[in-house]
């Protein structure tokens, strides 16, 4: 049974009201040569609703999050899902989400209920297809890092501050990008992840109201959570 906090995220497609996910609208190049990939977007928290929250949301509401490894070829050091590309004895994207999140969390797959699986979203400096594949987590099972080469950390983020709306904003990347982002438990959360968490928020019924014309240097809020230093 899904619970009734997660029914939207579960039916309703992420959506963009602000024009400030540019995420959302990445489909691969006709021509392109694309790599298949799948993602675990997985809540976990009471299946309980909270009458009084926003959309019922639990107090104790997360979703499974990791920090790649800065020594990582591609998108080192960025906060993500767990997941990873599809291999040929996968059969289908659930199957690649589940398998790579355990790889790499070493969470029980058994515990997990699957509710919706997104369309392919393409990121195109790594050339994946990769297919998000939204979840709960029913019986919740131990985790942490399992090959420091891989992640550095492992760790369920409070949904309740991913919404605060003192720690969302837009990032600027001196490259061209700009797009949605979060800052959290000493993460910032940008790309292809706030991008899809911040499509998923839309549609929530848990969303609060947060200032859309912060726009932030994305290497300026890095350095400064490497160096503990916040400017004002």
């Amino acid at each position: 049974m899904i619970p009734e906090w997660l029914r939207r995220v579960a039916s309703v497609s992420p959506a963009d009201p602000h024009g400030l996910n540019p995420i959302l609208n990445r489909r691969a190049p006709h021509d392109a040569r694309v790599r298949q990939a799948s993602v675990l977007v997985l809540f976990g928290g009471s299946p309980t609703a909270d009458p009084m929250a926003r959309g019922g949301l639990p107090a104790d509401a997360d979703v499974l999050l990791t920090q790649r490894a800065a020594t990582l070829r591609q998108h080192s050091g960025q906060v993500a899902f767990p997941g990873g590309a599809a291999d040929p004895e996968d059969y289908g994207a659930i199957h690649t989400a589940l398998r790579e999140a355990q790889e790499e969390t070493g969470l029980d797959p058994s515990g997990i209920r699957p509710l919706a699986v997104l369309p392919e979203l393409f990121i195109p400096p790594s050339g994946f297809d990769v297919t998000p594949v939204v979840a709960y987590w029913e019986t919740p099972s131990p985790i942490g890092v399992v090959d420091p080469q891989e992640a550095t950390r492992v760790v369920r983020v409070s949904l309740h501050e991913l919404l605060d709306p003192d720690n969302r904003f837009q990032v600027r990347h001196r490259l061209g990008y700009q797009g949605p982002a979060f800052q959290v438990d000493g993460m910032l959360v940008w790309g292809f992840t706030a991008g899809v968490l911040a499509g998923l928020f839309a549609v929530s019924g848990w969303e609060i109201e947060w200032n859309h014309h912060d726009v932030r240097d994305l290497e300026v809020v890095l350095a400064e959570l490497e160096t503990g230093v916040v400017e004002s």
